[in-house]
């Protein structure tokens, strides 16, 4: 009795649904309590040692930082989180300290990209995901010089990106430009700038 009560209140105490392995360890209770609610039909397996309830909306943007924890949302997934892109991405981005290597990563739908750990947490910020879950995510300035920088986005997402940009109350100039050089594409976001503003 005293298991259920403790599983009971890990999942109440959870806002989005998740239990790990962990938590059940440091509980003090035996990991296979979790087979025997997926079993049940209580718990499903989303990887390895994370599970969620069954009857919850499942938030993919949210699971799978939960999965990858280094991992930042970046890119085209950063842009269209932000709101600067309408088009919804068929993979998600996130970046990873270089170095950091899971195996399992390669057979999840993500691109992945990896920096340097100087530039690794180069602007980020935790907003919501759209089902309202905890994410970290690389602030604007910071996404709008990684999308110049690398090849694979589509030119028009940029463009596109870059006029709202100039375009917005918010904008941070001085930001964008400190994070350029340290990104090293100072040239290019100057040239998109002085035709813009």
């Amino acid at each position: 009795m005293r298991t259920e009560n403790t599983i009971k209140t890990l999942l109440e105490n959870s806002p989005d649904g998740t239990i790990t392995a962990r938590q059940i360890t440091e509980s003090g209770m035996h990991r296979s309590i979790l087979q025997k609610l997926v079993k049940d039909g209580e718990l499903y397996r989303y990887g390895r040692g994370l599970y969620i309830r069954s009857d919850i909306w499942e938030d993919d943007i949210h699971l799978l930082q939960c999965r990858y924890g280094r991992g930042i949302y970046s890119h085209d997934t950063a842009l269209y989180l932000l709101g600067y892109s309408d088009r919804t991405p068929a993979k998600y981005t996130m970046t990873f300290p270089k170095g950091y290597n899971a195996p399992s990563l390669k057979q999840e739908n993500i691109i992945v990209k990896r920096v340097v750990p100087d530039n690794y947490a180069l602007g980020i910020i935790e907003i919501k995901s759209p089902c309202g879950n905890p994410i970290k995510i690389y602030n604007l300035e910071r996404t709008l010089c990684d999308i110049v920088r690398g090849s694979g986005s589509d030119i028009q997402i940029v463009n596109g990106a870059m006029k709202r940009y100039a375009a917005s109350k918010e904008k941070d100039i001085h930001k964008l430009m400190k994070y350029a050089e340290q990104l090293r594409v100072k040239p290019k976001i100057l040239h998109y700038m002085e035709v813009l503003l």
